[in-house]
């Protein structure tokens, strides 16, 4: 029997069923993206890539200003305001749910301002003040963990074992939030696939979805068109790595996933729907 969850994200109420997760669709600003080289590289393209995501069944926009892939420097500032600002305000006049993918407090703080309504961070609301601007909003959140940082988080990571301790961290911001007034309702995890983890991390991770859906308001995975992808398929560039993405998507929504974060709306959103007839 299918069963509904909520999500609550700033002007939105996101509601899934155990099967049926929401979808994210990605749109990165950033001229060193590993996914897609830099192609949405202006606020031109952002808009349009992301109004192809809402046309082929995304529920979320997910916009970053700052790539994290392995051995990324990190970007300044106003330069990552610069390429997320004009994007951002169009978007949010969209009427669709709309999240930021940063690190940074105050790019949070600013985006908050123009009414985005999902903070998804990849260093788990540590910057100073990040959890303070989390708590002074209404916004949803993506915590989500990392060892170490983008630039060096894929040099030889290492584990004693890999699940309690993404676990347990998560657990812990989880309790962080708490006490800063920022309830579970609004909140969900990422154990950060790739994010100082390799393959074996990662397949211990992915085997541990359904224990992740558990917590909090749910789990968001995402595994699109990664690393971890390419040394399963044996495909090298990130653009021929779709299918194996969207059997992973797959994977994770029948472990009881709320969000998928996707670069290929279109490819996975087809596959859940073939997927979901044969199992209900």
């Amino acid at each position: 029997m299918l069963t509904q969850n909520q999500w609550k994200a700033g002007r939105f109420e996101l509601t899934w069923q155990t099967q049926k997760p929401l979808l994210m669709g990605i749109v990165n600003i950033t001229p060193d993206s590993f996914s897609d080289g830099g192609k949405r590289n202006s606020t031109s393209s952002a808009i349009a890539h992301a109004q192809r995501l809402l046309s082929e069944g995304a529920d979320i926009l997910d916009i970053g200003g700052e790539s994290t892939r392995p051995g990324a420097e990190s970007v300044a500032l106003e330069a990552e305001w610069a390429r997320l600002k004009p994007v951002l305000q169009e978007l949010v006049r969209w009427n669709v749910p709309v999240s930021v993918d940063t690190m940074k407090a105050e790019i949070m703080r600013r985006a908050i301002e123009l009414g985005v309504d999902i903070l998804n961070d990849v260093y788990a609301f540590r910057d100073k003040d990040a959890v303070q601007v989390l708590a002074e909003s209404q916004a949803g959140a993506v915590v989500m963990h990392m060892q170490g940082e983008p630039r060096s988080m894929q040099n030889r990571p290492e584990y004693d074992d890999v699940c309690t301790e993404v676990s347990d961290f998560l657990a812990a911001r989880l309790n962080v939030l708490a006490h800063a007034g920022v309830p579970s309702s609004r909140v969900l995890l990422d154990p950060g696939f790739g994010f100082g983890k390799n393959l074996q991390h990662n397949l211990a991770l992915m085997k541990r979805t359904s224990w992740f859906a558990g917590q909090a308001s749910g789990v968001l995975i995402g595994v699109s068109r990664k690393r971890m992808i390419g040394e399963l398929t044996g495909q090298e560039s990130p653009a021929d790595r779709v299918s194996g993405s969207v059997a992973a998507a797959l994977y994770a929504a029948g472990q009881g996933a709320a969000v998928l974060r996707v670069h290929d709306v279109r490819a996975t959103l087809d596959a859940l729907k073939v997927w979901q007839a044969l199992v209900d």
